[in-house]
């Protein structure tokens, strides 16, 4: 069975319980929640939940039909197939060899990037980009060393005339 990535984007009332409904809505199929964003939107009673996973067709379809049922959920709007902006935020935290630092730096620098803690042995970067742009950069920081990394996972939102 292939299963494809998927990207919903979910306005849910803010309540307590909201959440754990709707991941349990995956739980109970067994499939795995990619990424998990939530924050409340400019309406402070009303959060987006913006959820990555894989899965495959006919089982995105039935969790689609099941989220609309749910009491507390206002929206689904599933970006998959339409034209969105999407982006990660992450801290990684590198090791910096003297001989190395040099590199990291115009590593950086390529990607737009941000120090925003040096230490005696270490940088804290800070990288905000799409998903194949964090991979890039993750994957080039890769041989530094990565002492850790904390991210955002993906946050979207359906561009204007998105379909």
């Amino acid at each position: 069975m292939e299963t494809n990535r998927y990207l919903l984007s979910i306005l849910v009332d803010d309540e307590p319980g909201v959440l754990s409904r709707i991941a349990g809505l995956f739980s109970g199929r067994g499939f795995n929640i990619d990424s998990l964003s939530v924050a409340t939107t400019i309406d402070p009673d009303v959060s987006r939940i913006t959820m990555v996973t894989n899965c495959d067709a006919h089982i995105i379809e039935q969790i689609k039909k099941q989220l609309h049922k749910l009491i507390n959920v206002i929206t689904v709007n599933d970006l998959t197939e339409k034209k969105y902006v999407e982006r990660q935020l992450a801290l990684i935290k590198v090791h910096a060899k003297p001989e190395k630092r040099a590199e990291i730096l115009r590593i950086v620098d390529i990607f737009r990037c941000k120090i925003v803690d040096v230490g005696h042995s270490h940088y804290i970067i800070e990288m905000c980009g799409n998903r194949e742009k964090h991979e890039a950069f993750v994957s080039l920081l890769q041989p530094m060393g990565i002492v850790e990394i904390a991210s955002t996972g993906s946050i979207a939102l359906a561009r204007e005339n998105g379909k």
